[in-house]
């Protein structure tokens, strides 16, 4: 029955086929129609790519359904009545783009355009708005994305096109203004001038007042004062590298009536410079320089004179450091002069002081490790050589000496509340001449600040170190200061200061006999004790003052101190007691 089929239909149409063939009369109509439906699918194909909004991408294929033809999407009404509409140009036609040339000179008339609308509030929003009842504008070209973007106008955007209430844009935030500068915490604080790349902080202070033993004898004899005191400071403004300076010097002088082998020079000046090689390596470099003279009631000075000799001492560093990542290593070369000048005698001759002249070199090295933010113990060990002009002295010593120095300690700087840095080790020094014993002992160094509170400071320094001797079977002179100052601001221009220090001189020495006491005429190096023995000379500084600050500006203040020094001595004839009383004006700018 299927083979019956198949062959009738088959025949059929073979019949019409031949029909067609044979009837001639039909060929022109068979063409007609041919073409026109070949018009008719171009037609509908065309009709089918065209962009609409409501497919996201024009491109992208219908997915294929099995055993089921593909049919064409059908417009939405959204889509019928934009196609209903004539499109309209209301920008005059132009060659160019929007960045090419403009022979219509149409862009400028539109920037003007824009320009004049947003110096009118809402002007904008009025010429970019819809009128109601119209439809969006077709989008003519099918390379343009219906709403770019994903910020709130682009949502607000797409939710009115597809019917839902507009989102919320709100206004445009105004920039917060800058706020005022804070006062400062100090309001009489020294503001400094500013040189180039530097702030300056000059200042110099006049000082009166009257001094009950200014020999520093066992006889007191008192004699009225003035002081000048300039000092400058300076401090890099760089954003890599750094150098900072201190410099302050004095000449304090004596009413005629006393003895001009009192009036004195005193210049102490730092400067401590860094150079930031790379970030983790740095050059340390510094100098220093200090002028000076020894106390009056040195055993150091010679008997008679009419003026005290005046020392210098210059010295400078040199050191590489460099950071692995919380270990710190360093290492420094040093090298420093001293030079005495000639005394002068009443007589009017001279002795001359070379013997007392020497250099000194040493190295240090240094290995630091940050244990906590602000904290970082540190291990510091040196050694050194001192060559003095002469070999031997005025008393046929050889002075020339080496000597280490071992340290541990910590810098710290916590917050601003501790600042500073500490440490305690030992040092000796070893000389030359077999007649000199060796010297050494416990040292401290510390230089603390430690802020108590908003209105109370605490300052803590520690100083140690061997100084030379020209005093016969003496090695050397084993120093140690200690003090303290604690200042508390009553009202921010009313400073009350209270400053306590206690320090040691010794001044090692033996009988050079061996067998039988001696003391020492110049000083009483060496001491006679009971049972036929011998013991150094050690002096003991006790220190006590009072001070207030009256801050009349940032440019000027009254300062006004009282302090009492005491020296007791285990030899009784160097005792000593001294009262100072100083009222001065500061002048800073």
């Amino acid at each position: 029955m299927r083979a019956l089929r198949r062959g009738r239909s088959q025949e059929n149409v073979s019949d019409v086929r031949c029909r067609c063939s044979r009837n001639t009369g039909f060929r022109p109509l068979v063409g007609l129609l041919t073409a026109a439906c070949v018009l008719a699918f171009g037609i509908a194909g065309a009709q089918a790519q065209i962009v609409t909004p409501d497919s996201a991408d024009p491109f992208a294929p219908k997915a294929a359904i099995p055993r089921k033809p593909q049919t064409f999407q059908k417009f939405g009404p959204q889509q019928q009545a934009q196609l209903s509409q004539t499109p309209t140009f209301t920008e005059p036609p132009s060659a160019a783009g929007d960045t090419g040339f403009d022979s219509t000179n149409s862009k400028n008339a539109k920037a003007k355009a824009r320009a004049l609308a947003a110096k009118k509030p809402g002007a904008t929003a009025r010429a970019q708005a819809t009128p109601a009842g119209e439809p969006p504008p077709l989008a003519i070209s099918p390379y343009q994305v219906p709403f770019p973007g994903t910020g709130n106008a682009a949502k607000s955007a797409m939710a009115s096109a597809n019917g839902a209430p507009p989102v919320e844009i709100g206004p445009i935030r105004k920039p917060l203004k800058k706020r005022k500068r804070a006062d400062d915490d100090d309001p009489y604080a020294q503001l400094g001038v500013q040189a180039g790349a530097f702030t300056l902080y000059p200042a110099v202070e006049l000082i009166g007042g009257y001094d009950s033993n200014p020999g520093q004898s066992a006889t007191a004899k008192g004699a009225s004062l003035y002081s000048v005191q300039p000092e400058l400071r300076a401090q890099s403004n760089w954003s890599r590298h750094e150098l900072k300076a201190d410099l302050r010097g004095s000449y304090t002088g004596y009413s005629p009536d006393s003895d001009p082998t009192l009036s004195r020079p005193n210049v102490n000046g730092k400067i401590d410079g860094r150079v930031d090689v790379t970030r983790d390596t740095r050059l340390d470099l510094g100098g220093r320089l200090l002028v000076a003279t020894d106390n009056p009631g040195s055993p150091n000075l010679q008997a008679g004179l009419s003026k005290l000799p005046i020392y210098t001492t210059l010295g400078g560093s040199a050191g590489v450091g460099h950071k692995f990542n919380r270990v710190d290593l360093s290492i420094k070369g040093d090298a420093e002069r001293t030079a005495y000048q000639d005394s002068k005698l009443t007589d009017g001759t001279t002795l001359s002081n070379e013997d007392r002249n020497y250099d000194q070199y040493g190295v240090k090295l240094r290995g630091g490790y940050e244990l906590l933010p602000g904290v970082t113990p540190y291990v510091e060990g040196g050694v050194d050589t001192r060559k003095h002009d002469l070999a031997t002295d005025s008393s046929g010593y050889q002075r020339d000496s080496k000597g280490w120095t071992a340290l541990v300690g910590s810098t710290f700087e916590m917050t601003r509340v501790l600042t500073g840095e500490t440490g305690i080790g030992y040092t000796q020094r070893t000389y030359d001449d077999p007649r000199l014993d060796k010297l050494g002992g416990v040292v401290g160094n510390a230089s603390l600040i430690w802020t108590a509170n908003a209105l109370t400071t605490v300052k803590f320094t520690a100083a140690s170190g061997i100084q030379e001797s020209t005093v016969a079977g003496v090695s050397g002179v084993f120093s140690r200061d200690y003090n303290i100052q604690v200042d508390h601001a009553f009202r921010r221009w009313l400073i009350g200061t209270v400053k306590a220090g206690y320090g040691t001189d010794t001044y090692k020495g033996t009988d050079t006999a061996g067998t039988t006491t001696t003391t020492t005429a110049i000083c009483g190096c060496v001491v006679s004790t009971p049972g036929g023995t011998t013991a150094d000379r050690v002096d003991n500084r006790y220190t006590v003052g009072l001070g207030l600050t009256y801050k009349l500006s940032r440019w000027a203040q009254i300062k006004g101190e009282f302090r009492q020094d005491w020296l007791r001595s285990n030899v009784s004839s160097n005792n000593f007691t001294e009262s100072t009383f100083l009222v001065g004006l500061r002048l800073q700018q």
